[in-house]
């Protein structure tokens, strides 16, 4: 099918299903086949589709901060890998590469049709490794500069055409507390990717690689056509809220104007404090997804979520202020504090806008808890958890305790699973 076809309604709503499902079947495999209490029982991943230009296509309702970010991890592997072959894996975790924090690792594996040479879809996943190295056990320290919080992975090739890269992955292992947590989950990684990468073959197979192509490409239009009427029926204006980070020393600010125009909205977080010495920096892909995530949470829910639903959003910040930090800034916090800090600035400034729409503000924080230390034989552990805190009231609904809101979406560790590792 021609990609210039008008598209059937039934068959563009048949295929945003069929995308969802892969990044949902994708997300069930990696949570089955993990080996961590963080992955299996917390589920702290993320699961996406994207196109051969890197566009999102489709994810699985995961979690938000790693979503919105997760575009710019498939920017940064295309940028560095061109040669793409069926069985390659990408991994990172760089921040400044599209990663948020180095726990989050990032995989990337290419989809080709049968007798393709360059491929036509690629599927990504996310995982937060409950240690990755660094100062402290859990990879969250209270570090000043990247480099203590573990070790650094920009795009690299752990598998090439199918063949693991032996060498890389003991060098990526020597350098955690918990290598064979960390193998397990890589290759639960992998096995998501293997599910993903079949069911987007077997749909091009039955279908034809440019039909799939095409709707994948109609999807993001719907969407974007979508947002932009949803964002032109909000009142133009300039809307300014603050709040901040309650440091040691001194609060650091977070500044965002908001602007709707039209049908496009923009974000603008110039007054924003400079980056600080401590781990709370953010860099721009964790601003942009609490910048999307709030526009995705205001708009009507049936909307698929891919590129053209953020087409109309424009997110800026100077560099190297606490919310677009420049390496080696530490950013550990960035991730799973100062991302909660974000919303609740953006959700005060377009409250303005949109008071029938705009809760209350929520915990604004992950309430991060690492614990680590070596058992009786000196083998290292270490263990992460965020803890659930409250959610505020809307208009037309009471608030709720115990609940993660926001930037995160994961669940509680059973004291039993926690037992157990």
């Amino acid at each position: 099918m021609p990609a210039s076809t008008r598209p059937d309604p039934i068959t563009l709503e048949l295929y945003r299903h069929r995308f969802a499902g892969v990044a949902e079947e994708m997300g069930v495999t990696l949570q089955r086949t993990a080996y961590s209490p963080n992955i299996k029982e917390r589920l702290d991943f993320s699961c996406a589709v994207f196109d051969a230009a890197g566009r999102l296509i489709a994810q699985a309702a995961h979690i938000p901060v790693h979503l919105g970010a997760m575009p710019a991890s498939v920017a940064a592997a295309l940028r560095h890998v061109t040669d793409w072959a069926p069985g390659d894996l990408v991994v990172l975790n760089d921040p400044y590469e599209g990663g948020t924090h180095l726990p989050d690792i990032t995989m990337i594996s290419p989809v080709f049709e049968a007798g393709g040479d360059a491929p036509v879809f690629f599927v990504a996943s996310r995982a937060h490794h409950a240690d990755v190295g660094g100062m402290t056990p859990g990879s969250l320290p209270l570090s000043t500069e990247l480099f203590q919080e573990g070790i650094v992975i920009p795009p690299v090739r752990l598998a090439r055409a199918g063949t693991l890269d032996a060498d890389l992955l003991r060098f990526l292992l020597a350098n955690v507390r918990t290598p064979e947590e960390r193998r397990g989950d890589l290759a639960a990684q992998q096995a998501a990717h293997a599910v993903g990468e079949r069911r987007l073959a077997a749909l091009m197979a039955v279908h034809g690689a440019d039909e799939v192509r095409a709707y994948a490409g109609h999807l993001c239009a719907y969407s974007e056509r979508r947002m932009r009427a949803t964002i032109a029926d909000w009142p133009d204006g300039r809307y300014a809220f603050e709040d901040g980070l309650e440091l040691d020393e001194a609060e650091a600010v977070i500044r965002v104007v908001a602007h709707i125009e039209g049908e496009t909205i923009r974000f603008d977080f110039a007054g924003t404090s400079p980056a600080v010495p401590a781990s709370l920096n953010a860099v721009l892909s964790i601003t942009e997804s609490a910048c999307y995530y709030v526009v995705r949470c205001l708009a009507s829910d049936d909307i698929p979520v891919n590129a053209g639903c953020f087409a109309p959003v424009v997110v800026t910040a100077p560099a190297g202020c606490l919310v677009h930090a420049r390496r080696p800034a530490a950013v550990a916090g960035g991730n799973v504090e100062t991302s909660q800090r974000i919303v609740d600035v953006v959700l005060g400034a377009l409250a303005q806008a949109l008071p029938e729409r705009v809760p209350a503000a929520s915990q604004g924080t992950m309430n991060n808890l690492t614990i680590g230390g070596a058992w009786p034989d000196g083998t290292p552990f270490a263990y992460y958890e965020t803890i659930a805190g409250g959610m505020g009231a809307g208009p037309e609904a009471d608030g709720l305790s115990g609940v993660h809101v926001h930037m995160t979406n994961t669940r509680n560790t059973p004291v039993e699973a926690l037992e157990q590792t």
